[in-house]
Order: C-alpha cells, then structure tokens, then sequence
C-alpha cells in the first residue's frame, strides 16, 4: 500500500492517459493539458486549504490512537489530515480523463484506481475513512467543474474561432 501511494510508480498510468488524450484530442490537446494541470493545482490547493481550516489531526497524530496505529515506514505525513490530498488529486484526474476518454473498460478501471489509491491512505493509517470520502468528492467536483470548462471553452473559443474545428 505504501506504493500504491506514491506518485512514480503511476507516471506509466499518467502517461498511457496522455497518450490516449493526444490520439483523441491532437488539436485540442494543449488547451486539455494546461486543464488537467489546472485540475490538479485546485485539488490539491484546496484540499491543502481545508486541512488548514479544520485542522482535524491524522489518525497517526491523534494522542488518543498513540499504539494503535500501525504505520508504514514510519511514515505520517503532515499534522492535518482532513481532506485527503491523494484523494482528491486522484479523483480529479479519474473524473476529468473518464469525461474526455468515455470509455466503459477505462472509466471502471480509473475509478477502481482512485479509490485503490484512496484505500490505501487509510491501510497507511495517515487518514481517517472520512478524510477519504471528503477527498474524493473534491476531487470528483473539482475534475467536473473543469470539464464544464473546456466544453465552454471548446464551444464559445475554440470551435467558434475556426481555429480548431472538431475535434
């Protein structure tokens, strides 16, 4: 589980979903990517600034679990725990890539991904069920409401433009 939170071991998975945008969306493809990068700032900033908010400690700070929690690595994170960051990012890229690529086979296994990832935080003791859930739905909010974005930008900018024509 330690893996499945880290951040390299899915730039295969990060890439592949690249790739399928690229083939999908070649002309549109830097207006996607400067999006998703987007995407990916808002979660995490404001899953950042609602841990500041709450300030609700990691199940491996709270005193009242000292003994309790096993942790991986010795491995804790930051005092605050409440949104979940990994979370959030991963559900926003899962959102976002399953609204552009809208395939069943990729939307099952994307979502599978971000709830493995999800999952994983709360077998690492560093979250609380909660702080997942919280996480995610930020996360699911946050890649809709940029999809909402590109439609509009797609719609009124790009395609009214001529520049990029469908697709």
């Amino acid at each position: 589980m330690f893996a499945v939170s880290g951040r390299l071991i899915w730039l295969p998975l990060y890439l592949a979903i690249l790739a399928a945008l690229w083939i999908r969306y070649r002309r549109k493809f830097l207006v996607i990517i400067l999006l998703i990068a987007l995407a990916i700032t808002l979660s995490d900033q404001v899953s950042v600034l609602i841990k500041l908010s709450v300030q609700r400690l990691r199940p491996c700070h709270e005193p009242s679990l000292e003994g309790l929690v096993h942790l991986v690595r010795d491995k804790c994170g930051g005092a605050y725990g409440f949104v979940s960051s990994h979370a959030s990012n991963s559900f926003s890229i899962a959102m976002l890539s399953l609204l552009l690529i809208r395939e069943r086979w990729f939307t099952i296994a994307i979502i599978l991904w971000a709830a493995m990832i999800g999952y994983s935080r709360i077998y690492l003791g560093v979250h609380y069920p909660g702080d997942v859930v919280a996480g995610s739905l930020l996360g699911i909010i946050t890649g809709w409401g940029i999809i909402l974005l590109y439609e509009y930008i797609d719609k009124k900018l790009l395609v009214r433009s001529g520049y990029f024509g469908q697709r």
